[in-house]
């Protein structure tokens, strides 16, 4: 199966370290996070790989250049203009990721966790649209789970937003709160479905407007240690952990 990692984004949170690299280079226990990431994937039996590029672009490529892609074969996906978030970046790089499988896993470069891949791998549903990540873990925004663990909903319960196909009448205490972890497989047929959409959308309002068809599902992931490096805390406590042995 492809995989896609997302290296595109800014890393505003990991600045000073960002003013002058991409976020997808910053070391993780001396090791930059985007070849943590796809060396994690490769083992686990996933390629090609696709990266997308924005924020200091040459040096992810001249990286992956001089380490010879990490023993994988690599496309890279340019976003030139300006990082097109999630919906965008995936649709973006649709000529890239087109497979005889149909299915491709996406993955966010600053997410480093203790996943066994292959076991995810084998809870995906072929036939659903995508399958998700998901953790327990406390949060403010989670996603909206039926008992079916089908997608019906998201909420932000530190403000009290709601959203969902089902509004007015959807009351999201009625279904299972979980948090994504920015790890997903996704269907193809995606592409044709996002074909209206702006050139720069969240993944999350995508899945959210298909949720109704019953295809976007989610698989809880339990007890599985996962750490988003998003501040400089983050970052020093992904250290430790990799040299540890929690994280992979």
């Amino acid at each position: 199966m492809k995989a896609l990692v997302f290296a595109a984004g800014l890393g505003t949170r990991l600045r000073p370290l960002t003013d002058t690299m991409p976020k997808a280079l910053v070391p993780v226990a001396g090791v930059p996070m985007l070849e943590r990431v796809v060396c994690k994937l490769r083992d686990a039996g996933l390629g090609p790989f696709v990266v997308n590029v924005h924020h200091f672009a040459e040096q992810i490529e001249d990286y992956l250049a001089a380490h010879g892609c990490f023993g994988a074969q690599v496309a890279v996906s340019r976003e030139s203009a300006e990082p097109l978030e999630t919906g965008g970046g995936i649709r973006h790089a649709a000529p890239l990721l087109a497979s005889p499988e149909g299915r491709f896993l996406v993955h966010n470069v600053d997410i480093l966790s203790d996943l066994d891949v292959r076991w995810f791998l084998r809870q995906d549903d072929p036939a659903s649209l995508a399958t998700l990540l998901l953790i327990d873990a406390p949060a403010d925004r989670y996603l909206l789970f039926d008992d079916d663990m089908r997608l019906v909903g998201w909420t932000n319960v530190r403000t009290g937003e709601v959203k969902s196909p089902y509004l007015p009448d959807f009351d999201p205490s009625k279904y299972r709160r979980y948090s994504f972890c920015g790890i997903h497989i996704v269907s193809d047929a995606v592409f044709d479905k996002m074909a209206a959409w702006p050139d720069k959308f969240s993944i999350i309002d995508f899945y959210l407007s298909e949720c109704a068809a019953g295809t976007v599902r989610g698989v809880l992931a339990p007890d599985l240690h996962l750490i988003d490096i998003g501040s400089p805390a983050k970052l020093e406590e992904a250290g430790r952990e990799v040299l540890a042995g929690r994280l992979g």
